[in-house]
């Protein structure tokens, strides 16, 4: 699936599992089941041809179990009609409690028939139900992991008990339905009509293989479709199917999704060796969906963003790709062969995370995506490295409550940056033929990290025992600091690579990795660019590394430890390399190591090393320059953290108006209709504060002035109109004109996101009421209402509601999803007030950790996290202040 104090946070127990609480689920009491139970099927039949609130719900599972033993069966569903064991009811007001059906007396063989009334949501987890504005047609789709799949079905809810699943569902005759199985003909359910009249008909899919529960699916509705096909390496026509709603059907360019996709299979069939394990490939763009996709097994669902209605930047496009082959590996790891507990979750999303890259690099147009994985992915990896929650790649996950706030940085990037290491260690054949080896014997099974490393270990003739307990076992980044010494005549005399690590995680690890050297080379157009003019690949590990291979040489202009980026670590340069970075970042000739200077640039301005102010010159200085369209989106999202966060305060205004300025400049100077043109003008629009800038807003948002080759289509109108909402120059008057004009499922979130950002107390109270006090946003207008009440200028409008935050934060947690819980936590955190007279963020912050300690792992997490934002912004503060 493709998904912010250090004594404040308890560290996790080897021993001591959570409470459980109503719908929780702890590793022990998995284990004890997957020891007991053995499941063989479930047929499930599914009503969908009612609502608006629930549907009907029939499970029969077969199992297998100790004679005399007893066990659950796990189920979330407002009504249970009906509970028969190898054909005795069992009455549910004694049998089912919090999210449980308990079974007692079971026979060595057993079936069990459950029948509920499922409730249908509007969070994005179980069976999420939407109606689309334009034609008010409903449509439905499922999301399990990490274990929703009871809010459909009674399941024995783990990724270790896999089983067969025979879905029939009942819908409105004109849907499409879709689920893992190819969907067969329907059949007319005679003499029945929905309460619109329709008539009703019935789809009996056959049944799957063996499957984890979380990666099945049913998606339901009058999606449109478009079909291709494919033949995979053993002969097989593999149907492919495209799906989305029909008002979204003109812009979905199906061609380009299955050109990727194609390429995607014969690279995959490759390069592991083994044929696509499933009947067909189904990808499915649904709304309101809360991930970037899931790996459902020949049933993809995907973010309907990515069917994209207006220009969107390149790098957009190359995240669709980027997402398409990530879901597309997990077809093999992941949904062929399955952890067997959520510890295990990084084994899916990091190998998914780095092949994917591996696939787009090397089977798509987008042949720098190693660059976009250096500048995106393990800027995101290191980041969460450095939180006081950081945690081994392997996690300790304890229970379902730990791993739903572990989608992080951790399991998907930092562990794909890690195998990208290991694959620079033991040998790109090496590797491979381990994962091909790891599929051949695991196929339809579960597994832990051990059954790969055996694999990897045998074919690489490495012990990888020693690896796994520094790369996987253990927390934390290092970094890596050059220490150079040369003679009067310029010649290298001493160079050895200084590794640091952090006193909370001080564990040095070896590296395999690059140095460059690079010189101001005259290139064929007349032009000075930066040139790598050398290279040593080497091994290092402790605290120094001597690095004699570059002895008695001329000293390059700039010196780039781990060049290639072959390491997971920090960089600094030394004082003459990073003057000849900021001179002439710009001419590098490759895109990769100056992205690498740029990721050394941003960590010194998030540790305090570098003044924010700084940063924002040397974007401003740079990004015009800039080719690449994933560096070009990275640098503006951190350009504006900077400005948000890591300029002093006193600063800050001056600073934001001549950004703003600044950006409109690039974004006229920019080539017309191009991709950075049109990056730069949003940008310029988010950042906008004078009287001046506010009118440039309005006379491109109204067309009365225009940026030569910009389109202002529906998204960028949203955009410009947004700003002078946030900045009080526009109001409800041309929210609801706009709304009428694009009046579909975005429209909607887009006057919700601007309507709380109105710079007025009576916004703001009107926004918090909706998120806090009622539970009625769906997930996707709740995210985008959040976004709009913490876009502020004037931040004093926020200190309201501080002490609310920090009240409500336990109620939210015990009584919303967990999805729309972590929106709220996270989202309405109070960052921005933490210059603001009177409040003491950091010490409020403190004091609700004090109050609760640890009654809430999860939640307490992200609030540690969301500290450390504060404590890392103020200390960058004061650095900038200092300059």
């Amino acid at each position: 699936m493709i998904v912010p104090g250090l004594h404040h946070l308890a560290a996790p127990s080897e021993t001591k599992e959570n409470p459980v609480p109503g719908e929780n689920l702890t590793r022990v009491e998995a284990r004890d089941r997957a020891a007991l139970v053995s499941v063989e099927s479930y047929d499930i039949l599914l009503d969908l041809a009612a609502g608006p609130g629930t549907f009907s719900s029939t499970t029969t599972v077969r199992f297998g179990a100790p004679a005399g033993s007893s066990t659950f069966i796990d189920l979330i569903a407002p009504r249970v009609h009906t509970i028969v064991l190898n054909g005795h009811a069992l009455e549910p007001a004694v049998v089912f409690a919090d999210s449980r059906i308990a079974l007692d007396d079971l026979a060595a063989e057993n079936e069990l028939v459950v029948v509920a009334d499922c409730a249908y949501m509007t969070t994005g987890e179980g069976m999420h139900r939407f109606v689309d504005p334009v034609d008010n047609e409903v449509y439905l789709y499922t999301q399990f992991e990490v274990s929703d799949s009871r809010r459909v079905f009674a399941v024995f809810e783990q990724p270790d008990l896999k089983a067969t699943f025979r879905f029939t569902v009942t819908a409105p005759e004109y849907w499409t339905v879709v689920s893992n199985s190819p969907t067969p003909e329907p059949t007319p359910v005679p003499g029945r009509l929905t309460d619109a009249g329709v008539g009703v008909a019935t789809w009996a899919f056959k049944p799957t293989p063996v499957l984890s529960g979380y990666i099945t699916a049913i998606v339901a509705g009058p999606y449109h479709q478009e079909r291709g096909e494919l033949t995979s390496r053993d002969g097989r026509r593999i149907p492919l199917g495209v799906f989305c709603r029909r008002s979204l059907a003109q812009y979905l360019d199906a061609e380009h999704v299955l050109d990727i996709t194609k390429a995607g299979f014969e690279f995959y069939e490759d390069l592991f060796d083994y044929e696509y394990p499933f009947a067909k490939y189904d990808q499915l763009f649904v709304p309101e969906f809360n991930a970037g996709a899931m790996e459902n097994a020949g049933a993809v669902t995907f973010v309907e963003t990515y069917v994209f209605r207006s220009k969107v930047p390149d790098a957009t496009i190359e995240r669709r790709a980027g997402t398409i082959l990530h879901e597309l590996a997990h077809m093999w790891f992941g949904d062929l062969v399955t952890m067997r507990w959520w510890d295990d979750l990084w084994l899916n999303e990091s190998f998914a995370e780095y092949v994917s890259t591996l696939a787009v690099a090397s089977a798509t147009r987008w042949t720098s995506a190693w660059t976009t994985f250096s500048s995106l992915e393990k800027s995101w990896a290191y980041r969460q490295d450095q939180l006081p929650s950081t945690h081994p790649i392997v996690a300790d996950i304890r229970d379902l409550e730990d791993v739903k706030v572990n989608f992080d940085g951790i399991t998907y990037a930092k562990g794909a940056s890690v195998l990208k290491q290991l694959v620079a260690w033991v040998g790109h054949d090496e590797f491979f033929a381990g994962v091909r080896a790891y599929f051949r014997r695991h196929a339809y099974r579960n597994t832990e990290l051990r059954d790969l490393l055996v694999e990897l270990e045998t074919t690489s003739g490495r012990d990888l025992t020693a690896w796994s307990e520094l790369w996987l076992e253990k927390a934390g980044v290092t970094l890596l600091r050059p220490d150079v010494e040369a003679d009067a005549h310029g010649q290298i005399t001493s160079f050895a690579i200084m590794q640091e690590v952090p006193a909370s995680h001080p564990v040095h690890r070896p590296h395999r990795l690059a140095i460059g050297g690079y010189d101001l080379v005259t290139g064929n157009d007349g032009t000075p660019g930066l040139e790598r003019t050398s290279r040593v690949e080497i091994d290092i590990d402790g605290p120094r590394t001597a690095v004699p291979g570059l002895l008695d040489n001329p000293r390059p202009a700039l010196i780039l430890v781990n060049d290639d980026d072959l390491a997971y670590a920090k960089v600094r340069l030394d004082a003459d390399s990073l003057a000849t970075a900021v001179e002439h970042l710009h001419s590098f000739r490759d895109s990769l190591p100056r992205t690498l200077i740029w990721a050394a640039a941003w960590d010194m301005t998030r540790d305090a090393e570098l003044p924010g102010r700084d940063f924002v010159d040397l974007v401003l200085a740079n990004i015009g320059y800039e080719t690449d369209s994933s560096v070009v989106l990275v640098l503006l999202r951190q350009l504006t953290t900077t400005l948000d966060l890591y300029v002093a305060p006193e600063h800050r205004e001056a600073v934001e108006i001549a950004t703003a300025d600044r950006l409109l400049e690039l974004a006229r100077a920019a080539d017309a209709g191009g991709d950075s043109q049109l990056q730069l003008a949003r940008a310029f629009a988010a950042r906008a504060r004078t009287t001046a800038q506010l009118d440039a807003v309005a006379a491109l948002a109204y067309g009365t002035d225009h940026l030569t080759g910009l389109i202002v289509d529906t998204d960028l109108r949203w955009e410009l109109l947004s700003s002078l909402v946030a900045l009080g120059r526009a109001g409800e008057t041309e929210i609801a004109a706009q709304l009428v004009a694009d009046h579909t499922a975005t429209g909607q979130r887009a006057a919700a996101a601007a309507r709380a950002s109105m710079p007025t107390a009576e916004a703001k109270k009107a926004a918090w009421s909706a998120l806090l006090e009622s539970d009625e946003l769906p997930n996707a207008v709740q995210l985008a209402t959040i976004g709009g009440f913490t876009r502020v200028v004037d931040r004093s409008l926020l200190v309201p509601y501080v002490e609310p935050y920090f009240a409500a934060l336990t109620g939210v947690w015990t009584s919303r999803t967990s999805e729309m819980a972590q929106n709220i936590v996270v989202g309405l955190y109070p960052t921005l007030v933490l210059n603001e007279s009177g409040v003491d963020v950091l010490g409020r912050t403190d004091s609700w950790l004090d109050q609760h300690g640890d009654e809430i792992p999860a939640l307490r997490r992200l609030v540690v996290e969301a500290r450390d934002a504060v404590r890392r912004a103020l200390a960058a503060q004061e650095r900038d202040r200092s300059k």
